[in-house]
């Protein structure tokens, strides 16, 4: 029987995708391949208890919403939530996937709308990113950097234009908490001219920033 490690399940506000502001069930999966210099969840790279996929279904289907983010840590890294993902489209949610950027997603159920990660300078990571994950990439996807400073922005800039990323699907931009403050990536963005859409986690905007399991 697959087993995955989880570490929260709970109900929120999805807050970083084109999803945004909607009502949504996260499965949190333990464990992370990345460690970028500005995490707010270092808890997810170890905490947590194993579950069935049934027993993980059973939870979901407790908040009788339709919309469910995967994420962690880095969800792809445990093999088994290829699995969970077919089975939460196979009931008729709707699944977003929310991955880091490192690994392949190839293998990815075409139903669930994959949120992924390219790792700008800032994050320390930027030499971990999967490249090839941009072949894989549709209009039903979106594509995120994390932006810690102007640099950060500039790199991005390139990106976008070095791999057409506007052709292949939304395009959204995020400031890190307390390193950017948003009216300066607003401004570059704007300035800039770049297709993107800014976004800002609105959990930390609702709730305390540090507050968890939303």
């Amino acid at each position: 029987m697959t087993q995955l490690t989880i570490n929260e399940i709970f109900f929120s506000i999805q807050g970083e995708s084109s999803y945004a502001g909607l009502p949504c069930v996260f499965v949190r999966l333990t464990y992370c391949n990345l460690r970028c210099v500005w995490c707010d969840t270092e808890y997810a790279f170890e905490e947590g208890r194993s579950m069935s996929l049934d027993e993980i279904m059973l939870e979901v289907a407790k908040y009788k919403c339709r919309l469910v983010e995967v994420t962690g840590g880095e969800p792809l890294a445990q093999e088994g939530v290829y699995e969970l993902m077919r089975m939460l489209c196979d009931s008729g949610y709707e699944v977003l996937l929310e991955t880091g950027g490192s690994i392949s997603i190839a293998n990815v159920d075409q139903r669930v709308r994959r949120i992924v990660d390219i790792k700008c300078p800032g994050s320390g990571m930027a030499r971990q990113n999967e490249w090839a994950n941009i072949d894989y990439l549709t209009q039903t996807d979106d594509v995120k950097f994390v932006v810690a400073n102007k640099e950060d922005f500039d790199w991005a800039l390139d990106v976008i234009k070095r791999y057409e990323l506007e052709r292949r699907c939304p395009i959204l931009m995020s400031p890190v908490f307390g390193e950017v403050e948003p009216v300066d990536l607003a401004s570059w963005i704007l300035e800039s001219g770049v297709p993107a859409r800014f976004q800002l986690q609105l959990h930390k905007f609702i709730w305390e920033p540090e507050t968890r399991g939303v």
